[in-house]
């Protein structure tokens, strides 16, 4: 699980700015929800242009250098903050794995260029490398030899060199590193609003009806529609040599993604990716909820809270989602002001199951 995240001098954020994820309250309500002591589902609040979709590529940034997967790297330019003095944007992750703790750190002047990293288990570095002085090591037993080779011109990193030049020994600390990658491997970041806007997980440019077909679920995503009070009579076809969508009328048949409505069309893409990030470590959503009716919102919130194991966070400004009936007040967040917090840290007042966020946000009392 991630637990906690820093970034400082990265587009927007300036100043350093942290994303507290493993430091839940003692709430007894929807406990399911915090998992090995991290919040596993929330909600980010903010208005236009505070940072909610900076915060997300933040996060992901570590996939565009540690893994091969889809990147976005067009939504990195302008990377360092415009009035920051510093030549390069930093960024530290802790992670939780059962009673073990990951902490990866690292400095970039650009998304394609690593100025050092670092990499620490239990308070351990195991991994260290300044790509300025071209000099570092790795204390992971097995990746002894790969020292007099850490020292080349590479700009690879050299975590990512590590897992894939050496056979690990067999222990705790490797298994550990092993569960870092992995989890970094199966991070995801998605926009609502563009079919094509992702980055980690897998690769490719596939199509949501391609998408769908492929994984068998066309039957699925109708009985998903129906219940969403979306009627249609659907069928997997194909159309010039590519995997289609198509609904059934009374006179003629036509293209689902042709006739369905824009709304629609932003729940497929949603359940494209639902029947995926089952798989998923973390999954950032960018404003999931763009053209959906609040109910709509409030059902597919549901959905994505009943995924185990997987560490979801969605971005919005639907206000009805703030509700102890859906999640609870340490997993809604505002982002403001170059800060971050989950809305108990923004009052005085002590919360419980009982109260009205939605009414207590709108009269302000979480702006402190």
């Amino acid at each position: 699980m991630l637990k906690k995240f820093s970034v400082e001098n990265f587009k927007g954020f300036k100043d350093k700015i942290t994303f507290d994820i493993g430091s839940p309250s003692n709430y007894s309500f929807n406990s399911e929800i915090i998992g090995n002591g991290c919040v596993t589902k929330g909600i980010i609040y903010g208005i236009n242009s505070c940072g909610k979709s900076n915060l997300g590529l933040a996060i992901l940034d570590i996939i565009t250098h540690l893994t091969e997967k889809q990147k976005l790297l067009q939504s990195y330019d302008f990377y360092l903050n415009m009035s920051g003095r510093k030549s390069f944007a930093e960024f530290e992750y802790v992670f939780a794995f059962e009673e073990h703790e990951v902490i990866y750190k690292y400095r970039k002047t650009d998304v394609n260029t690593l100025q050092d990293e670092s990499l620490s288990i239990d308070d351990k570095e195991v991994i260290y490398y300044d790509f300025v002085k071209r000099e570092g090591f790795t204390l992971l037993e097995g990746s002894d030899t790969l020292n007099a080779t850490i020292k080349s011109e590479s700009p690879i990193s050299r975590v990512k060199y590590v897992n894939s030049n050496s056979i690990l020994t067999d222990n705790t600390e490797n298994q550990v590193f092993k569960q870092f990658i992995d989890f970094v491997d199966r991070m995801l970041l998605f926009y609502s609003l563009d079919s094509r806007g992702y980055e980690g997980f897998m690769n490719g440019t596939e199509g949501i009806a391609e998408g769908i077909v492929n994984s068998g679920k066309v039957e699925d995503f109708q009985e998903f529609l129906k219940e969403n009070d979306i009627v249609y009579d659907l069928y997997a076809c194909e159309v010039d040599g590519r995997k289609a969508i198509y609904c059934r009328f009374e006179n003629q048949d036509a293209n689902f993604f042709k006739i369905a409505s824009t709304g629609t069309k932003s729940l497929a893409l949603f359940y494209y990716w639902y029947i995926r990030m089952q798989k998923a470590s973390f999954v950032f959503i960018d404003e999931f909820d763009a053209f959906y009716h609040f109910e709509l919102s409030e059902s597919v919130e549901k959905r994505l809270k009943e995924i185990k194991g997987v560490q979801i966070f969605t971005t919005t400004h639907n206000t009805d989602l703030m509700s102890n009936d859906l999640l609870r007040p340490d997993c809604y967040f505002i982002l403001k002001d170059n800060k971050i917090k989950a809305i108990p840290e923004l009052t005085e007042k002590e919360l419980r199951q009982a109260h009205n966020l939605q009414k207590m946000y709108k009269a302000g009392a979480f702006n402190g």
